[in-house]
This record gives C-alpha cells, sequence and structure tokens, in this order.
C-alpha cells in the first residue's frame, strides 16, 4: 500500500519540478543602441586642436566628477581638421568621428548629435570652419557630442622664440623633412635664407625629422612672396591650420625672420637664370665623380632651360649641376633612389637643392635619352638599347 502511494506521488512532483524550472528561466534580453564607451581618458588630434596632429602628446579632454563618460574641454580651436582618440601613440586605434565626413563645427554651435567610432577607413574628421574659444562636450555613454562658440579667437601670443635652428620647407625642396633648408643665424633672434626659391608653398620649423611639431607660418593661408616681397610682414608659430607662404615666380631671394618680433621680410634680389650648360657626374657616368671629367649638357637651340643628352648610363647613381662644386646646389630626384631603367624612371619631379643628396640610381646598364627640364623642373629618362 504504501510503496502503491509512493509511486502515485512521482508524476505530481515531476509536474512541480517541471513548473518550477519554466518559471526560473529567464527571458533572452536585446540591447539596442551602443553600449557606453568606458575609458579613463579621451584625446582630440588634429590640425583644429592646439596639439595639432601629434598622436603622442595630443590635446586631453577632462571628465566630468559627476559622470565618468562626459568628457569637456574648453579653449581655442583653430580653423581645420580634428577627431577623439583614446589612446596615445597609435593611429590604428579606433577614433570618435562624426557621423557625416566634414561635419562643420561654426560660430553658431552644434547641437546634441550622435557620433561614431570606428578605426581604419573612411578617415572622417570634424572640420573647424570658424576659429575661436569653444566649449566642447562628448557623452561616452549616449554616443553624442555637442559644442559651443564662446568667443573670438584671443591675439596670438608673440613671446620671443629661443631656438638654435631654423629650417624653411616647401615645394623647392621636395618637401623633405629629414633635411630642411637650413637658414643662417645672424643674432638670438635673427635667421636668413639667401638662395634659390621656385614657385611652390613653403614653411618653416625649428627642429627636422616630423611634421607634428608647431611651425613658422603665415596668418592667412597663400601669403604672396614675389619680386615685390612678402604681401604680408607677420607670422604665427603655431600647429595650425596648415598656412603656407606661396612663392609666385622663380628667382633669388633674400628671406630674414625675425622670432622677437614674429616678422618676416622678402627681398627678390636676381633672376634665376637658366644656365647654358649643366654638368652631370656619378659612378653611373663614364667620368665618375671627377668634375674634370664629368659629362656636359648643353641647353637646346629651342629652349635654354632644356638640355638633353644621350650616351652610355652604367649601373650606379649620378646627379647634375650648373657649377663644379660639390657644395653647390645639385639637380635631383624630388624622391629617395627613384630609379632609372629600361622602364624609364620611377618619378619625373626634380629638384634644386644642396640638400640631402638624392641622386638617380641606374638599375639596368645600356644607353639612354636624358631629359633636364629645369623650367619645370621636371626629369625623363628613355632607355634606348
Amino acid at each position: 500500500m504504501k510503496l502503491r502511494n509512493i509511486f502515485s506521488f512521482l508524476p505530481l512532483l515531476m509536474l512541480l519540478v517541471g513548473l518550477g524550472s519554466c518559471e526560473g528561466e529567464k527571458e533572452l534580453v536585446i540591447i539596442e543602441g551602443n553600449l557606453p564607451i568606458k575609458t579613463s581618458s579621451l584625446y582630440m588630434v588634429g590640425d583644429a586642436t592646439p596639439a595639432g596632429w601629434s598622436i603622442d602628446a595630443p590635446t586631453p579632454l577632462e571628465a566630468s566628477e559627476e559622470d565618468p563618460l562626459l568628457f569637456t574641454w574648453e579653449g581655442a580651436l583653430n580653423a581645420g581638421e580634428m577627431k577623439l582618440c583614446l589612446t596615445t601613440g597609435s593611429w590604428d586605434a579606433p577614433f570618435i568621428r562624426p557621423v557625416n565626413a566634414g561635419a562643420e563645427i561654426t560660430c553658431g554651435g552644434v547641437a546634441e548629435t550622435p557620433f561614431a567610432m570606428h578605426a581604419g577607413d573612411p578617415d572622417d574628421k570634424w572640420r573647424v570652419t570658424d576659429a575661436g574659444i569653444y566649449s566642447l562636450r562628448f557623452d561616452l555613454r549616449n554616443w553624442t557630442m555637442s559644442a559651443e562658440f564662446l568667443r573670438e579667437p584671443d591675439a596670438p601670443a608673440v613671446e620671443p622664440i629661443e631656438a638654435e635652428n631654423v629650417y624653411m620647407v616647401g615645394d623647392f625642396n621636395g618637401w623633405n623633412i629629414e633635411t630642411p633648408v637650413a637658414l643662417e643665424k645672424e643674432s638670438d633672434y635673427i635667421f636668413v635664407y639667401e638662395g634659390v626659391l621656385t614657385p611652390g608653398e613653403m614653411k618653416a620649423c625649428l627642429t627636422t625629422g616630423s611634421w607634428d611639431v608647431p611651425f613658422i607660418r603665415p596668418e592667412a593661408n597663400g601669403c604672396k612672396i614675389s619680386k615685390d616681397g612678402v604681401e604680408s610682414p607677420t607670422f604665427v608659430f603655431t600647429t595650425g591650420p596648415d598656412n603656407k607662404w606661396r612663392i609666385e615666380e622663380a628667382g633669388i631671394y633674400s628671406i630674414r625672420l625675425d622670432l622677437r618680433s614674429y616678422t618676416i621680410a622678402a627681398e627678390y634680389t636676381g633672376e634665376f637664370k637658366e644656365t647654358p650648360k649643366i654638368y652631370m657626374i656619378g659612378e653611373a657616368t663614364e667620368g665618375g665623380w671627377s668634375w674634370d671629367a664629368a659629362t656636359v649638357i648643353e641647353a637646346t637651340a629651342e629652349n635654354d632651360g632644356i638640355f638633353v643628352w644621350e650616351g652610355e648610363l652604367g649601373r650606379g647613381t649620378f646627379k647634375a649641376s650648373d657649377v663644379k662644386d660639390f657644395s653647390a646646389p645639385f639637380y635631383r630626384p624630388a624622391v629617395a633612389e627613384c630609379e632609372v631603367s629600361d622602364k624609364g624612371v620611377t618619378d619625373h619631379e626634380m629638384v634644386y637643392t644642396d640638400s640631402p643628396d638624392d641622386q638617380w640610381l641606374v638599375t639596368v646598364a645600356g644607353n639612354y635619352r636624358l631629359t633636364f627640364n629645369t623650367t619645370d623642373m621636371t626629369f625623363n629618362a628613355e632607355y634606348l638599347d
């Protein structure tokens, strides 16, 4: 009798257990939208920001005490571009970006608007169109940002720049930041350059090897330097915006920078005359590195700025100059290790400078027709056989 009662009770027990297990199951919860971005640091980088494009030392934002995922910043923004990152030192990390590329931050401000975050392309950035003092707010919990224009930018501070060296870089030297053209130091704050400038853009810096530093630049982009001098006598020392002077016409110039008063003077001192002949030297040439045995190339009858030569080149390097002097400027490729072969030349751009000591590299020996165009600053190599 007792055994029969036990078996009668078992179905009821199993039913109760089953009901209990159903009640304990959790429903699947689907979270819509972005999860909060948990970070203790936030930085902005770009030529619109105080630190420019320095990824190693970008401009930090400050976390709110009430909400550690709400970051704010107040200060001067230049006209230019910007994006934000969570860590320093890497361009491969995810960046906070606008949802739409080139979204503008203007003097009208930006109402609360969503942002995106991803690494790699597309490299979307905000564009500050009106320089000024701004208050920025980034909500990493809700993935929104806002910007308030507070006032016009303060007048730039003019504190004397202490420097041992000043360099110019631009189209005239192929934008080579590793070996820019050095100015001569006349006194504590006066630096002077005298030499050839070709049409194009230029700016100046205090160190070599990095674009992520403040540059000496005009207050307005495209400030002209011509036979009449410089369009505006004042300059700024800043990471951005990336304003540059524009050389209107080739010639011999005297450029004078005063780092105490933040002024520039430019004097056109002579016409850049095309030479009637140039001298080619190098291990690829028959005469090697001897000036006495240099290959002489004369200007064509049709154009005194074009020099054409046909002959044999061996494997090795070469360059050319209009004077027989190793310390003088040379005609060189605009890029290092520019190759000349049976396929022609890898880059046609040519510069006229004393450094860096870039040379054309012949990788296939043979007969060539070389054309040096000192008017357009281009070079061409045609393999004949």
